[in-house]
């Protein structure tokens, strides 16, 4: 809002004491909609644009909760832009977004889906259902499409623990904001076909917490393996992948020590078994 839109007693704009929808969006989208990203006008374009680009994110479920995790890497083109982006975030205690494609465009989406929630929060004096958060954050991408068949997409991976099934769920997105819920594991981004391909190897639905974050962390070493975009454990300059987990105690980023010991492990592994472990044959 524009400073002069104050009275001159210094009172809030009436659009502030105006009731409404417990939808910051809507808000904003009646009061100030040049402020949503997917309204903003872009100039006509000729060919594609370089920007940076965020690649993989995995998740997977098990008993008691759900992994988020991703890998660091951004790139532009050709060019490594950003080696350390931070690609998981959480979007409220009980859930997260993990963001793949325009960085700058999700991590925008990211702040506005947080302030989306805590906004409902303090007007409904409640939280909403993690179906109800799946959602919203479906209308925020539908709102970006037409940036995103300008080649500026946002597909994020979300999240969280449902407080009433009491169970971590899963939730994928395509560019349309269409929405659809993924049972075990999923993953988005441009090394997400080779970290899917891993975790069908390796993930069962009696894996414990630790044993799902292996799991996890070894497909993100093979997403980095086939795809160039994503970028693997980087001993070297200590930079390792974001694994966050979400349970009945609410959401929590796992020390880097703790990801550094697990991500070691695996490249040695890696040094006696370049491929990876196989799956156990039942």
């Amino acid at each position: 809002m524009e400073a002069n839109s104050r009275s001159t007693t210094g009172r809030l704009p009436a659009a502030f004491l105006t009731p409404g929808s417990s939808s910051f969006l809507d808000f904003l989208g009646d009061h100030s909609p040049g402020l949503l990203p997917g309204n903003r006008p872009l100039p006509p374009l000729k060919g594609a644009i370089e920007l940076p680009h965020g690649t993989t994110i995995v998740a997977a479920t098990f008993d008691g909760g759900v992994i988020l995790a991703g890998d660091r890497r951004a790139t532009m083109g050709n060019v490594i832009a950003q080696r350390d982006i931070e690609k998981v975030f959480p979007a409220d205690e009980f859930s997260a977004v993990g963001i793949a494609g325009t960085a700058g465009l999700a991590v925008e989406m990211v702040k506005l889906f947080q302030l989306e929630l805590e906004h409902y929060e303090k007007i409904e004096g409640a939280t909403l259902s993690l179906e109800g958060k799946a959602n919203r954050l479906s209308t925020m991408i539908r709102g970006n499409l037409g940036m995103a068949l300008q080649g500026l997409a946002v597909v994020p991976l979300f999240a969280g623990y449902d407080t009433e099934r009491q169970k971590g769920r899963i939730f994928s997105y395509d560019v349309t904001g269409g929405r659809s819920e993924e049972w075990g594991f999923a993953s988005t981004g441009s090394g997400s076909v080779f970290a899917r391909g891993a975790l069908k190897k390796l993930y069962r639905s009696d894996l414990g917490e630790q044993d799902v974050i292996t799991a996890v962390i070894q497909a993100l070493y093979d997403a980095a393996d086939d795809d160039s975009a994503t970028g693997g454990p980087d001993l070297t300059r200590r930079i390792y992948p974001i694994v966050t987990v979400i349970t009945e105690e609410g959401f929590r980023r796992l020390p880097e020590s703790d990801v550094a010991e697990i991500a070691r492990s695996v490249v040695d592994a890696r040094l006696e078994r370049p491929d990876g472990p196989q799956a156990q044959v039942l």
